[in-house]
């Protein structure tokens, strides 16, 4: 009982201690693929260092918050329309970000081995 207390008060205290600490918010995500892992990454430690206590869906429509211009407007609309119908999957933080690295991230073959060269 002592120690599941004690350890209730450890994670308490680093929750708090979290919220203290400086991080940095993700770059606007514009589409460009060449952006996609340093979007994904900035806002996954973020959401993880400040917004643990937010809901799934807050987290969710915060890192869309960080998806303006370019073809990245566009595909944020149309899932914001898609969420609205209840016709999208995305759920979580989580999700929209394999869904971000599916649809923003992959290249095709050919583009695959022109970056090699």
């Amino acid at each position: 009982m002592i120690a599941t207390l004690q350890q209730q008060v450890n994670t308490m205290l680093l929750q708090q201690q979290g919220s203290r600490v400086e991080v940095a918010r993700p770059q606007v995500f514009s589409g460009k693929m060449e952006e996609v892992s340093v979007f994904i990454n900035a806002a996954c430690l973020y959401i993880r260092m400040k917004m643990m206590e937010k809901t799934a869906t807050t987290q969710a429509v915060w890192v869309l918050w960080y998806m303006q211009g370019g073809v990245a407007e566009a595909w944020k609309d149309n899932l914001l329309d898609e969420l609205a119908k209840g016709e999208s999957e995305v759920e979580s933080a989580e999700q929209l970000f394999t869904k971000i690295r599916n649809d923003f991230g992959k290249t095709s073959e050919e583009e695959r081995k022109i970056e090699q060269l």
